[in-house]
């Protein structure tokens, strides 16, 4: 028979071990960074992310992109968000009023420019807004204004461009910019309200026609969620943003850099 004492070692090595092994999972979801951020932001904070991780190994950055205001929405109902980035001051202001975001933290980090594209083998031209009303142009594609901050900026200018009301049965309405883009990549509309750095980044499938001009620049702010359990992990990846580093990658995806 085995003694008593072996045994008991072995169960107390056993324990230590699946105690170790909880507080290593337990230690890896603590230092998960979630960031909540526009479309638009995908592909840069993608590569941002690969830079934050290199030099913090223990730590992972999930992202959760969408319309500003869906991601908005999904904060004030509790959804566990450590950082958010939207691509309009209106939306943060929300999120301020409600209380959202962590007080004092709120910068904007980069600028954009609202654009007006086509089907890359389309022969339209366009010169100015007024022509969006020219019998040619059957489908014009643009975000949900509710919920999209480019859907709100497209509006703005039509409305100072007299032509909101008038074009209301070309509007084809979709969930961000980047379905905006698959809309007019696969020829499906006429044009498309977009960022300028999105059309960048499908310049192979899509070409610029105009750049809409706006009383105020399109910028994007970002600010720690009040409820972060990481507000130091998720700062120092905020940090990253504003670096030298970070705004290259911004520059190299088409975005006017601060």
């Amino acid at each position: 028979m085995k003694n008593p004492k072996i045994l008991e070692l072995r169960l107390l090595k056993l324990l230590a071990v699946v105690l170790a092994c909880f507080g290593f999972f337990h230690s890896v979801q603590a230092k998960e960074i979630v960031v909540s951020a526009a479309a638009s932001l995908s592909d840069a904070f993608k590569d941002i992310a690969k830079i934050y991780e290199t030099s913090h190994p223990q730590d992972k950055i999930l992202f959760n992109f969408g319309s500003s205001g869906s991601l908005l929405n999904q904060i004030a109902q509790g959804a566990p968000v450590d950082l958010f980035a939207c691509a309009d001051e209106s939306t943060m202001d929300m999120a301020e009023q409600k209380g959202l975001i962590f007080p004092g933290s709120r910068q904007d980090f980069i600028n954009n420019h609202l654009v007006l594209v086509t089907f890359i083998h389309s022969k339209l031209q366009i010169r100015e807004l007024a022509d969006l009303d020219k019998p040619l142009i059957k489908w014009i594609a643009l975000g949900q204004v509710v919920t999209v901050p480019a859907g709100r900026y497209t509006k703005h200018a039509l409305q100072a461009a007299g032509l909101w009301q008038k074009l209301q049965d070309k509007f084809i309405p979709a969930q961000n910019v980047r379905q905006v883009l698959d809309y007019v990549a696969r020829n499906e509309v006429d044009v498309g309200f977009v960022y300028e750095s999105d059309a960048k980044l499908f310049s192979d499938k899509v070409k610029i026609l105009y750049r809409v001009p706006l009383p105020k620049p399109v910028q994007y702010p970002v600010a720690l969620v009040k409820n972060t359990q990481n507000p130091n992990r998720a700062k120092a990846f905020m940090d990253l943003l504003f670096s030298v580093k970070g705004q290259r990658i911004f520059r190299q995806y088409g975005f006017a850099v601060r």
